[in-house]
């Protein structure tokens, strides 16, 4: 048996599929979402994250930051993720 055989037996035998190769959640296409909609006023978006997703501003910036380093999301809305990922290294930049 080849070494590339025996790599790939190996990754058949794994503990299971890999968590990142799941699609996105409703939630976490959601949270794209509202990100790609411009809103009137202060206020506003916290207000529909509240009332259209159901949670906390804290707890949809914490979501968000991780959707920012998932690969999925790239791949799912790649102008939002990297216009967002540009604006938070701009504000770590700035730090």
């Amino acid at each position: 048996m080849t070494a590339a055989a025996a790599a790939a037996d190996d990754d058949e035998a794994g503990p299971g599929p890999d968590p990142r190769a799941r699609p996105l959640s409703d939630r976490e296409r959601a949270v794209l979402a509202m990100e790609r909609r411009s809103w009137p006023g202060p206020g506003a978006k916290e207000r529909a994250i509240r009332e259209q997703l159901d949670m906390s501003p804290v707890r949809y910036y914490q979501l968000l930051n991780a959707l920012l380093d998932d690969r999925r999301a790239a791949e799912h809305d790649p102008v939002t993720v990297n216009r967002l990922r540009r604006l938070r290294a701009d504000r770590e930049g700035r730090r």
